[in-house]
């Protein structure tokens, strides 16, 4: 099946209706937020294969999850999991909290990186490795490291980047960026503040 183009509105869309007034981060709207961005990752070719399959392999797994323990939230789905206790959650691999740590540190790199090119302050490769030095690369093993650090030394240019976003002119792309990052920030430090609150960062 022939993918759909990405465009950067389903990921605002998404990340716009997936915190509830009491700060709940739905799941449905983030796995779809998520789902836009690995399209996002994909329409900019093998550069970013490393980040978007794995984020595919989180999401499948995430998603089969919330169909057999319906979690609505990250929250229930933490409760769900520290039911048993926090070392029996460590002990798991496939646990829907370490699938979305895994999601969450790469949100962080995505967020960096859109901020980066929303302001556009230096080209995509130096952003790129920035974010990615600020985020991903300290959980990555040294051999990752070196071939993403290179790989993004490949990166189109800016204007490719907001083209690719699909939403019209570069400075609609921008305006958008603008909208959309608040939203994915937000769903970021609220996810963070609850993995530290039950001391989940650093689950194995």
């Amino acid at each position: 099946a022939a993918m759909a183009a990405f465009s950067l509105r389903e990921v605002l869309d998404a990340f716009r209706g997936c915190v509830t007034e009491q700060r709940e981060v739905l799941l449905e709207p983030y796995l779809s937020g998520w789902r836009g961005l690995i399209r996002f990752l994909q329409s900019l070719g093998a550069v970013f294969s490393f980040i978007s399959k794995d984020a595919v392999a989180k999401v499948a797994l995430l998603e089969g999850l919330c169909e057999r323990q319906r979690p609505r939230s990250l929250q229930a789905l933490v409760q769900q999991e520290l039911a048993a206790g926090l070392a029996a959650l460590r002990a798991r691999p496939d646990s829907g909290c370490r699938t979305v740590l895994r999601l969450h540190r790469a949100l962080r790199w995505l967020q960096l990186f859109l901020e980066g090119l929303r302001s556009g302050e230096s080209s995509p490769s130096v952003l790129c490795t920035d974010a990615y030095n600020a985020s991903l690369a300290a959980y990555h093993p040294w051999v990752i490291r070196k071939a993403a650090t290179l790989a993004f030394r490949a990166l189109p240019s800016r204007d490719a980047f907001l083209e690719v976003m699909n939403v019209g002119t570069p400075q609609e792309a921008v305006a958008m960026l603008g909208d959309a990052i608040p939203y994915i920030s937000n769903v970021y430090s609220i996810t963070q503040e609850l993995f530290a609150q039950h001391k989940l960062l650093d689950l194995p």
